[in-house]
């Protein structure tokens, strides 16, 4: 049965409208909203003047004296868009010296932080540290007692202020937007850079930005989150090697269907584009590629030596002296650790959904809690594993693998009305670190079965139905409005974190021989009136069958497409989930029309 719950926070006229005002959009700030651009950015110097002077006089100083800088780079896209940012932007600034003087620190798994890093950052002069080591305290003392000077950009909640180096984070200052990611904070100090030494460079990566704060799924209800990345994804504005090779690369997928950008504000692709067809190729590698992939993807990323010409390893000219460009490799490289990627997620999600049934966790438990030996799943995708059962069963998961008499991996949080993270912070853990909703948890072995009894217990109250949150419902397909659907279609540029994609319910469709066809796949097309069409793809065989053979009325919620064919544009819906509120079999009425 269809779980159905109607927003009705805003009942506007303006379907366009409603939608935002349902997803948290003042009224007041509706029409900012819309024409938000780079006027509606915060001044850096919200992210604290003081601090921002000492970081940038730090920064300065170490460059005057020729000192050596290592970037830590964080293992995520934010991590790879901030650690690319900063040196992009010293680059354009200090160009001899940034190639000659700037090292990097790639993470070899999905640690964070100062933590793996410390024997070789004590080799720097400075260490800069864009989208983490904000709560690496112990690490900012062992630094400082050794005359290593310290620079964080990040934008991570502060569990204690270090009182070492110099440290910029958004969570810590008046800064109003609390929704702006790592590379955010990172182009903010570049902005105020270009404000003291009157330069103009920041916005050149604005396209860095964009995929930073996608990748790192911050709100898209905040203005100036929305400003930037809008800003960051206009085709003019995509100048980064890596985005542009892989936007083209991923050309076909960008431009359609539930990706395909809207024709008002002129993406080149849309958010949720590059979430879906782009994020995952750098996080792949972030998780599941070896040392030397890790390196090319990233320095993909870098203007100063993205277009150089190395050894091509493509098949058949490997080892032959043909040359590619090294962003070129460094997208054929990522599709390929990407497929290695999902084999790995395919058997750990088959390994832990074996487990769920088999002990029949769905009715025991509100937490699925998983704790498994090293060698049953790889690290590196225990958050992708954990991401991926939270979505489908709807309610939090922790992947936890077991190193001596401890458990650590990855949770997911699923209701927001619950801060995950906090909760488990109440119990007694080892460690909880990261984002309320996605972060590294630590426990005994010996508080396990506790901390189980415990956190479901906090959860005692979550529902953990599926339901379809709709803008819109028609009772009959015959007062349906093409203008809304249209509409609603039209804003694929919104979806994205915070403002999830639009749903409505049309009632009491009735399916006949008339205006059914089955096509290619087991696609189910149902023409209904005004040239509105609604399509299933990937029916299954049950389905089509029952279709066929039987007269069936139907209660379905779609999401609202545009179909352009021959040059006419006609609106569709594609259905997400249905209900047969009424069945009549066929074979049986024509046995009676005699």
């Amino acid at each position: 049965m269809l779980l159905i719950r109607h927003r009705d926070v805003s009942y506007d006229k303006d379907i366009k409208k409603r939608i935002l005002l349902n997803r948290g959009i003042a009224a007041a700030a509706y029409k900012d909203y819309l024409s938000a651009d780079l006027t509606k950015v915060n001044s850096p110097l919200l992210l604290g003047e003081e601090k921002l002077k000492q970081g940038l006089n730090m920064l300065t100083t170490h460059i005057n004296n020729n000192s050596r800088i290592l970037i830590v780079v964080d293992s995520d896209c934010d991590g790879y868009t901030s650690a690319a940012l900063l040196y992009n932007y010293l680059f354009n600034l200090y160009p001899e010296y940034s190639e000659n003087n700037i090292d990097f620190y790639l993470h070899p798994g999905k640690e964070h932080g100062l933590s793996d890093c410390l024997p070789i950052a004590l080799k720097y002069n400075l260490v800069i540290c864009p989208d983490a080591a904000t709560n690496d305290i112990e690490q900012h003392k062992i630094l400082t007692d050794n005359n290593v000077d310290l620079l964080v950009l990040d934008h991570h909640e502060v569990d204690v202020v270090s009182p070492f180096g110099c440290i910029i984070n958004s969570q810590l200052t008046e800064y109003p937007n609390k929704d702006f990611s790592g590379v955010g904070v990172t182009w903010q100090f570049c902005r105020y850079m270009d404000i003291i030494l009157n330069t103009s460079y920041s916005n050149n990566y604005l396209d860095l930005v964009a995929l930073g704060n996608i990748g790192d799924m911050m709100s898209m209800i905040s203005i100036e989150t929305k400003a930037v990345v809008f800003e960051g994804l206009k085709p003019a504005n995509i100048k980064n090697p890596f985005i542009y090779a892989m936007s083209e690369k991923q050309s076909f997928s960008l431009n359609k269907g539930d990706y395909q950008p809207s024709r008002e504000n002129g993406l080149k692709f849309t958010p949720m584009g590059a979430a879906f067809f782009i994020v995952p190729f750098i996080n792949a590698v972030v998780r599941s590629g070896n040392p030397q992939e890790k390196e090319l993807i990233f320095h993909s990323m870098l203007n100063d030596r993205a277009y150089n010409l190395i050894p091509s390893t493509k098949r058949g000219e490997k080892g032959k002296g043909i040359e590619e460009t090294l962003v070129d490799q460094a997208i054929r490289t990522c599709v390929n650790v990407k497929n290695r990627q999902t084999k790995a997620e395919n058997a750990g999600l088959e390994l832990l959904e074996e487990q769920i049934y088999s002990k029949d966790m769905l009715n025991k438990h509100k937490v699925l809690l998983f704790t498994l030996e090293q060698e049953e799943i790889d690290k590196n995708i225990a958050g992708l594993v954990a991401n991926k059962l939270m979505n489908k069963y709807q309610r939090p998961v922790a992947v936890l693998l077991k190193y001596g008499q401890e458990y650590r991996g990855s949770a997911r949080g699923y209701n927001t009305d619950f801060n995950f993270k906090e909760l488990c912070k109440q119990h007694n853990i080892a460690f909880a670190a990261g984002h309320a909703m996605a972060f590294g948890l630590g426990i005994s072995a010996q508080d396990i079965e506790k901390f189980q009894k415990d956190i479901d217990n906090d959860y005692k109250g979550l529902d953990g139905s599926q339901y379809y949150y709709i803008d819109h419902c028609w009772d009959t397909p015959e007062s349906i409005d093409k203008q809304i659907i249209l509409d609603i279609a039209d804003m694929n540029d919104y979806w994205g974190k915070d403002l999830d994609r639009s749903l409505v319910c049309v009632k009491n469709i009735k399916i006949i021989q008339e205006n059914l066809q089955i096509m290619k796949a087991n696609t189910i097309k149902i023409n209904l009136p005004n040239k509105i069409s609604l399509i299933k793809f990937n029916g299954t065989d049950e389905e089509v069958d029952i279709f066929k053979n039987q007269e069936v009325t139907i209660n379905v919620v779609c999401k609202c497409c545009i179909n352009e064919w021959g040059g006419e544009v006609n609106p569709q819906l594609q259905m997400v989930a249905y209900d047969i509120i009424e069945k009549k079999d066929k074979i049986l009425t024509d046995l009676w029309n005699f």
